[in-house]
């Protein structure tokens, strides 16, 4: 059931509010607890007893409540599956990026309304799993005219928009022609649709002087920056993200020593306790592409341990990851990547606001903080048909989800 926001609204009976609040302390876990929503915004946080009253009331009946979800990193803007790709990799193949070409196809051949109607479904999905904030990339159209169509309607259904023009060079196309496209003509037909730039530094995709200035152009038309790398095997993605001050670099498999180091002394200046200081670039690992390509799961308590932060996301995409199921990928990172219940949580609502940079304040356009539950804090909540969140991991693969609010809306 849905329904529009009351003036008011008192969640209480809560067996244990995760907060993921850095003010609150380790854990921020309150127990027997509530909390009231006014319109769009977190009012009130405490225990049940103290609550005060609100204009409408839902009994959480002992359940876990959450933040809802954050994915920092989709591929949605695309019509069309890659099956026997997937088929293909189960019987042995390795997976290689060229089957992006097939993607691109099959969207540039869906009309608008298609794409925005396919695009549509995928956000309803991933907010009836407890996502209630999105990140989308382009990246399927790799043409001036598609890419800024991509972009466009991406805007319409994301919280956040990236450039992915230089996702791959598109058959016969030559690499260095192509990336001037995607630093001219391209940048400019998605600027005003997008708040972020990326680029796949990878073997078979863009190199490091490649990825370099795709960098630098984005940059300098003042888009926020990320980077795909370090994926395939070890390469300079790691360190173009840190030299480029990058919010995030994404898939981050393969990683050196210099690698962690380097990532670790982004976070030098921040106070990880208060959640304050100087904002380093996040490694988001994406455990269910890991999964799907068998590539080894991403470093994350390696990563943890060396005082990076980190964000998990899905990577929702038709050829490596085809799932916007966030609960899968905290029970991946739990079950898999040595991550407690706590940090997995904290990595998928905390950490993807701060590789969006949405973790505190307002943005520029005056959005709400995300990923935490505090005074303020846009209302997005996500509670779970379990008294704990450690059920998501002790009960794989069960619908967990008994309700999600977005923006004081609640929307499943």
């Amino acid at each position: 059931m849905t329904d529009s926001p009351a003036s008011s609204l008192l969640i209480t009976n809560i067996g244990e509010l995760m907060t993921q609040d850095p003010a609150r302390g380790a854990d921020g876990v309150l127990r027997d607890a509530a909390v009231v929503l006014e319109g769009e915004r977190i009012a009130w946080l405490g225990t049940a007893a103290e609550a005060p009253a609100a204009d409408a009331v839902h009994d959480a009946g002992g359940r876990a409540v959450l933040p809802g979800w954050v994915d920092s990193h989709t591929h949605l803007v695309f019509a069309g599956d890659r099956t026997a790709e997937f088929e293909a990799r189960m019987a042995g193949q390795s997976y290689q990026a060229g089957g992006i070409a097939v993607t691109v196809k099959a969207t540039r051949a869906a009309d608008d309304y298609e794409l925005t109607r396919l695009l549509l479904a995928r956000a309803a999905e991933a907010a009836a799993g407890g996502t209630t904030y999105l990140e989308t990339k382009t990246g399927y159209g790799l043409d001036v005219e598609q890419e800024a169509r991509s972009a466009r309607i991406a805007s319409t259904v994301a919280d956040q928009v990236t450039f992915l023009g230089a996702h791959l060079v598109p058959a016969g196309v030559d690499a260095d022609a192509y990336t001037d496209l995607v630093c001219g003509d391209m940048l400019s037909a998605v600027r005003a649709y997008v708040q972020w730039a990326d680029v796949f530094c990878e073997r078979g995709a863009f190199t490091e002087e490649q990825s370099r200035r795709v960098l630098t152009a984005c940059r300098d038309a003042g888009l926020g920056l990320r980077v795909h790398g370090n994926q395939l095997g070890e390469g300079p993605g790691v360190a173009l993200a840190v030299e480029f001050g990058a919010a995030s670099v994404d898939h981050v498999n393969y990683l050196s020593d210099t690698d962690v180091e380097l990532l670790a002394g982004t976070w030098a200046g921040w106070d990880a306790g208060a959640g304050t200081g100087r904002r380093g670039t996040v490694a988001t690992c994406l455990p269910a592409c890991d999964l799907s390509t068998r590539q080894p799961l991403a470093p994350g308590r390696r990563l943890l341990d060396a005082g990076v932060e980190i964000a998990l996301a899905s990577n929702c995409n038709p050829g490596t990851s085809y799932t916007s199921s966030m609960n899968y990928c905290v029970t991946t990172a739990v079950l898999q990547m040595g991550l407690s219940v706590h940090e997995a949580v904290r990595a998928a609502t905390y950490g993807g606001a701060l590789a969006l940079g949405v973790h505190t304040g307002t943005d520029a356009d005056g959005e709400r903080a995300v990923g935490s539950i505090a005074v303020g804090h846009r209302a997005d909540l996500h509670l779970l048909n379990a008294p704990s969140a450690t059920h998501l991991a002790y009960r794989p693969g069960m619908p967990l989800t008994a309700a999600v609010w977005r923006a004081g809306k609640q929307v499943a």
